[in-house]
Order: C-alpha cells, then sequence, then structure tokens
C-alpha cells in the first residue's frame, strides 16, 4: 500500500508545483482527478467542495477508485459507458446516481475529459465534475418556490421525467438536502441535466484545465486539454497502460514502427533498476543503457533480432543513470497485436546478481518469460477491445 501512496504523491508532484492542490481548493466545484497509469486508476485528487457534499474525508477518497461513489440504484449501463470512455481516452457526459457516505442517492451530471501530457500525448490524468441535478420546487398546484423571486432560477434546473409529490419533495428535502438547499429527485425515475448544469460542468473543467496547466509550466512538464501530435514519439492507450502497470518485473516496451524506436512504455521495477523517470526515458531509443564497456557483438545480436523479428536472449553490460554498471540479462522479444501483426517488441531486463527465486518457486530466467507473456495478454486483448468499439 505505501507504494501505491507513493505513485500517487509522485502523479502530482512529479508534474505539477506544489502550490497546484492549494489552487485546485480554491475552485468551487465538485471534482475528482485520477490517475489511469496507476493499477486500480485511483483518484489522486478531490476537491473541497465534492469531500462535502459526499461526506467523505480526504483520507478515505484519495487512493480509491471512482466506484466507491456508486449503489444499488446506479445504472450498470451507464457505469460501462464510462468505462469505455476511459479505455478510449475520451470525455463523457451522463447523468448518474451517485451516493454520499450516509448512503444517500441523488441524481448528479457526471462530465469526466482526459488531461494529456504535452510532451507524449499520453493521457496523464482524468478530470470528473460533478454537478448535482436540481429541479424546481412547486407549490400550491404549480406555483414556484423562488429563493429570490427573480425568476432566475428558471434556466437551473432539470428536470425528471415523472414529477415528484410537493410534499414528498420537501419530506425528502430535509433529508438529502445538497448544500446548495435545493431538492432532491426522484431517484426511481431517470433524470436530466439542464442546459445551465451541461453549461456548469463544462466550465468547471475549463477552469481546473487552466490551473492544471499553468502549475504545469513551472515543472516543464506541460499538459494540455487535447492530445498533441509529437514527432518521433509514440503513447500508449489507458487500458493497455493499466493493465501493463499490473506487471510487476522490469520492462520496456519498444515501437518499431516509430523513428529511432523509442521506448513508450518503462514499467516502474525498470525505472527503479536504472535510476531514471518515467519522463526521462519515454521517447529515447533503449540504447541510452549502453556506455562504454557494453560489448558491440551483444548490441549487433539485439539489432538482428529485431530485424529479424525474433526473440533473443543477451548478456549485456548496462549503466544506469548514474553510470553504474550491471551486467543485464536482457530479453527481448517480437509482440504482436490481435490481427498478428507486430505492435511492439518488449525488453525484459535481469541484473544478474539477482538470482533469487520469487514466491511462486519461479527461477529468474522464468520469470523473465512469464513477463514476456504478461504483456502479450496484454497487447493483444487491448488490440481486440479497440477493433471491437470501432466495428
Amino acid at each position: 500500500m505505501d507504494s501505491k501512496l507513493g505513485l500517487i504523491k509522485h502523479s502530482f508532484n512529479s508534474r505539477y508545483s506544489q502550490w497546484v492542490r492549494e489552487a485546485l481548493d480554491e475552485l468551487p466545484d465538485n471534482f475528482t482527478i485520477s490517475d489511469p497509469s496507476i493499477p486500480g486508476h485511483p483518484i489522486v485528487f478531490a476537491s473541497r467542495n465534492l469531500l462535502k457534499m459526499l461526506g467523505y474525508s480526504q483520507e478515505e477518497v484519495i487512493g480509491q477508485n471512482g466506484n466507491m461513489f456508486q449503489g444499488p440504484k446506479t445504472n450498470r449501463r451507464t457505469v460501462t459507458e464510462i468505462r469505455e470512455a476511459i479505455r478510449e481516452e475520451r470525455g463523457i457526459q451522463v447523468n448518474l446516481v451517485n451516493y454520499r457516505k450516509d448512503g444517500t442517492p441523488f441524481w448528479m451530471l457526471f462530465h469526466m475529459s482526459p488531461v494529456f501530457g504535452k510532451e507524449d500525448g499520453r493521457v496523464i490524468h482524468f478530470v470528473a465534475v460533478q454537478v448535482p441535478i436540481t429541479r424546481k420546487q412547486r407549490i400550491n398546484g404549480g406555483a414556484s418556490l423562488s429563493e429570490d423571486a427573480s425568476g432566475l432560477n428558471e434556466i437551473m434546473f432539470g428536470s425528471c421525467r415523472k414529477e415528484v409529490d410537493t410534499n414528498s419533495v420537501l419530506e425528502l428535502g430535509r433529508v438529502f438536502s445538497l448544500d446548495s438547499g435545493t431538492n432532491v429527485l426522484d431517484i426511481e425515475e431517470t433524470c436530466e441535466a439542464s442546459d445551465f448544469e451541461l453549461r456548469r460542468a463544462a466550465s468547471a473543467f475549463s477552469n481546473i484545465l487552466s490551473v492544471l496547466t499553468h502549475y504545469s509550466e513551472s515543472t516543464g512538464r506541460l499538459v494540455c486539454g487535447k492530445r498533441c501530435s509529437v514527432p518521433g514519439v509514440g503513447y500508449i492507450g489507458s487500458s493497455l497502460n493499466i493493465s501493463l502497470g499490473r506487471i510487476k518485473q522490469s520492462f520496456v516496451l519498444i515501437d518499431p514502427h516509430l523513428p529511432g524506436l523509442p521506448i513508450v512504455y518503462a514499467s516502474d521495477a525498470f525505472l527503479k533498476l536504472t535510476g531514471y523517470d518515467r519522463h526521462e526515458i519515454l521517447g529515447l531509443n533503449f540504447a541510452v543503457l549502453n556506455g562504454a564497456d557494453t560489448d558491440t557483438s551483444s548490441l549487433q545480436q539485439i539489432k538482428e533480432s529485431i530485424q529479424t523479428e525474433q526473440a533473443c536472449t543477451v548478456r549485456i553490460l548496462s549503466y544506469r543513470k548514474n553510470q553504474s554498471s550491471f551486467w543485464n540479462c536482457l530479453h527481448l522479444s517480437p509482440v504482436r497485436n490481435a490481427t498478428g501483426k507486430l505492435a511492439y517488441f518488449v525488453g525484459v531486463q535481469r541484473d544478474e546478481e539477482c538470482k533469487k527465486t520469487d514466491g511462486h518457486g519461479l527461477s529468474p530466467e522464468m520469470r523473465q518469460l512469464s513477463t514476456v507473456g504478461a504483456v502479450k495478454v496484454a497487447v493483444r486483448s487491448s488490440s481486440m477491445a479497440a477493433g471491437s468499439s470501432k466495428s
């Protein structure tokens, strides 16, 4: 759990300046920010107003998946639509029943959009804005009850497909009241957000993105709301990113279709072994690990393996970021997608000094082959899912 919390902290600290959390908490909106690159796609930030609205503390929410707010009345089909949007790395806007900590349900407009890294086009975070769907309270056979009697509230309320009895609404309002003092809609009926609520959600995301963009400038690792095309640098989808994140061994994915054969994915174990940060290694050629005493015959063997699309295993002297060397037992293998076409090469590294078996009794050599198999399954499954969504 400590390692996961470390990843969550690093998710923000490596991308934005230290003042970003304070600036986000100044915004009046209800929202979470999650990181799809961390296993479980956890929430890495929850706004102060969202925590207040739902009754949770920050410690209860950070590190959890967003499905913690769902319950028995949450529409499963809508949840599936959200998951599809995450997998396809696109925005989505749906009406959804969520639950507060005390178990009370409420209708809300769920507006989710990805945030991209400008340097490589990868999805860095997903921002999910929650706007409670409210409705106008009617009394005396349809007369409107407005706080200021100005008529401005007309544009502020969504509509339920079934009128709710006024007395029931007033009673429910005492139990389920929102911070704004508006009434809760009939949970049993499908409700739709008003134009005002739709605009409010879009405006909230725009403001959040502005804060994230501003505070990413000081770190030099800019983010943006649209994927930027960076020549020579590839990216992998969130779904594949999540699947690869579950594999605990040291490995990288190399894209053979891009100039320079850049690294497009590096596992946490690889970063720990070599001392590099992820943003330092992505986009570079695997030769970044070579040094003065790296054997040229081993490099030639790797080159031939790539040219012939065949697997190979070599013992090669590699260098960490701090220039310390280690004997790297490297296994390189082609990885094909669901149609059989070459998608990547996976390079699995093993420090020769590490000769321990794992908890399942697997030797280091068997762990390498197991890692290759896991990567191949992840890539094939991801390409099959992508193909089915386009059909």
